[in-house]
């Protein structure tokens, strides 16, 4: 199906190592050794903080390339930030971009937006439906 994106995980009974098909490529999901794991890869949440930074940052590219503007490298640091409060913890993400080259204030703002059009921080925003169901 066009536009069908897709990853098929499976967890071996090797204790949490998990292995991801993404299209034509593989990867790894472990837990930590302290959280039980073997630690032979980024957990579920590293992998999603890495894929906000990474479509965040491709995301700004296209623009950049279609504005012309010469920023030279993107950074993107994404973490997840624990705050305690009355209810509990409160989790969010926190998103750091940075650039090679200078920019202004008011390019600043227009790629701060733009960063919001990332399709993966959309969808955890809530802009996507989520369907679970045991087949």
């Amino acid at each position: 199906m066009k536009g069908q994106v897709s990853s098929k995980v499976t967890l071996t009974p090797k204790a949490y190592l998990a292995e991801a098909k993404m299209r034509s490529h593989y990867g790894v999901l472990d837990r930590p050794t302290e959280e039980g794991g073997g630690d032979t890869g980024p957990t579920p949440v590293e992998y999603l903080l890495s894929a906000i930074a990474g479509c965040v940052s491709m995301t700004l590219r296209v623009y950049l390339e279609r504005k012309k503007w010469d920023v030279g490298t993107i950074y993107v640091e994404v973490f997840q930030k624990e705050t305690l409060t009355q209810k509990g913890i409160e989790k969010s993400i926190v998103e750091e971009i940075s650039f090679e080259n200078e920019v202004s204030e008011s390019q600043k703002k227009e790629l701060l937006r733009v960063a919001g059009k990332c399709p993966v921080v959309k969808m955890i925003k809530g802009e996507t439906n989520v369907t679970s169901k045991i087949i």
